[in-house]
């Protein structure tokens, strides 16, 4: 890829002054790689540049890509961080410098243990600059490309810590399109006769949704044009093949009962023309009761927005109907650096000078993130805690439940009301003294439900936890409130 092709990569071109720095950058990094190869064959600095235009594509600023192109310099080659420096600024240097660390992850001990390590280093790095894990994302999604060309016992190891590690942090910032295409690679070599197996169902049956769905835009194109209301794009969209293989074992690889094979994706200009759409698509295509599923209004965890239908189109088949606004579509395949982009313009900001310097930024999008790194001070970086804080707090599904006004709070699958409680406030959380769940009185080791109204009563005096909660809070935070609670108050907690 030349220079002037990256460069085309972006949406909104580069300024000049953003140009000339990532110009600068590019022929540094493709002197300081100029002797070098990959095992592929390929030359390294093919790798540099593909990992850059991953963050073109995102619309990431020019010293992010900037130093996406110069991410290898000092870990592989003569020329030192100093020179970095000294060429490009402290920013850049910092941000190598980061991406350098995580690259030095080595495997110590059992796998588990190797990816505990590098999870930890990865959510520091996000904790001082969310910059340095995009890069090393963008990074991993290369080398997955191109994992063909290393040994089988590599593949399979280099597979299984995408899966563990990449994978829940791409879809945490909400970057859909890295999160899916690191699934189906990994897939790929974790699992080589269920990828087959289904490559082959879904071959046979592609061709045949491919062509109603084609007929279903056309009608629905004619259809939302009667009512004046403006189509910015509409096409199918094929289901990741990882994702299809979970829904398949849910229906003993039956592929008629999966309806998503092949999706229609409309997008329009506002969130009112979407709720227009979708009466559109009501009216012309009888709904399934049960499968329209609203998260504009209620948008998932990691800030994924849009509406959902489940149809009968053409020929009675039944198709899954998405609907969105083109902000929805990039923050759906881009996540949390495509809403920074569209909050802050076209340049990216470092979230810790946004906050220090009072710009209005979801903070909620990335609270996990510090609450990450406090837990690991906590915890003492012990494995056990800190793993377990990462597989459930974090990495498990997530529900959505609502406070008596209304607010919404995330939490995770199989969570309880003291959980709830917890999230609140701590206070709240240790002057817990009962709950209701839709306005019925439920035991506080209830486990919750999407959409639950959650209400907890709480004494009006100071009061420590109790100790039997231990048993079964399911999140690492309430855990932790809870222990620290009750050892302030002398008692001893094991």
């Amino acid at each position: 890829m030349t220079l002037k092709e990256l460069l085309s990569l972006r949406k909104v071109p580069y300024n000049e002054k953003q140009t000339e720095r990532i110009t600068r950058a590019f022929e540094f990094a493709k002197k300081a790689h100029a002797s070098q190869k990959r095992k592929s064959g390929e030359k390294y600095f093919t790798h540099c540049v593909e990992t850059a235009s991953t963050l073109v594509k995102m619309g990431l600023g020019s010293i992010t890509v900037s130093s996406a192109l110069l991410h290898d310099v000092p870990e592989d080659t003569d020329v030192p961080l100093k020179q970095i420096e000294k060429e490009f600024g402290q920013e850049i240097a910092f941000i190598v410098a980061g991406v350098t660390k995580l690259g030095k992850v080595r495997l110590k001990g059992s796998l588990e243990e190797y990816y505990l390590d590098n999870l930890r280093k990865m959510f520091l790095a996000m904790a001082a600059d969310i910059r340095v894990v995009l890069i090393k994302l963008a990074d991993r999604l290369h080398n997955m490309r191109t994992l063909y060309a290393l040994p089988e016992d590599k593949q399979q190891r280099i597979a299984k810590e995408t899966m563990e590690v990449f994978v829940p942090i791409a879809n945490r910032f909400g970057i859909g399109e890295i999160k899916g295409e690191l699934e189906d690679l990994a897939f790929k070599y974790l699992d080589r006769k269920n990828y087959e197996k289904v490559k082959k169902i879904e071959s046979e049956e592609f061709k045949n949704r491919v062509r109603y769905i084609k007929c279903a835009i056309k009608e629905l194109k004619k259809e939302i044009k009667k009512e004046n209301i403006k189509v910015l794009d509409i096409h199918g969209r094929a289901k990741h093949q990882y994702r299809l293989y979970l829904k398949l074992r849910k229906y003993d690889m039956d592929i008629s009962k999966i309806y998503d094979l092949v999706a229609i994706r409309i997008l329009v200009p506002t969130v009112a023309s979407c709720y227009e759409t979708l009466g559109i698509v009501h009216k012309k295509y009888k709904p399934l009761i049960g499968r329209i599923k609203d998260y504009i209004s209620l948008p998932r965890p990691n800030g994924y927005k849009s509406l959902h239908t489940t149809v009968f189109g053409p020929e009675g088949k039944i198709i899954e109907i998405q609907i969105r606004t083109q902000r929805m579509h990039d923050e759906a395949e881009y996540g949390i650096a495509a809403h920074w982009i569209y909050s802050q313009g076209s340049t990216w900001k470092d979230f810790l000078f946004l906050r220090r310097n009072g710009y209005n930024i979801p903070k909620e999008e990335l609270q996990w993130v510090e609450q990450m790194k406090q837990w690991h001070t906590e915890t003492g970086g012990r494995s056990d805690e800190f793993w377990r804080s990462l597989k459930i707090d974090f990495f498990k599904n997530h529900i959505f439940v609502f406070t008596p006004k209304g607010d919404v709070i995330d939490l995770p699958e199989s969570a309880t009301p003291i959980d709830f409680a917890y999230r609140i406030h701590s206070e709240v959380g240790n002057r817990t003294t009962g709950a209701k769940v839709n306005r019925k009185m439920v035991s506080l080791d209830y486990t919750v439900r999407n959409g639950d109204l959650i209400e907890v009563m709480v004494s009006k005096e100071k009061k420590l936890p109790n100790r039997d909660w231990l048993n079964f809070v399911k999140t690492a935070y309430a855990r932790s409130k809870i222990k620290g609670a009750l050892k302030k108050g002398g008692i001893t907690v094991v």
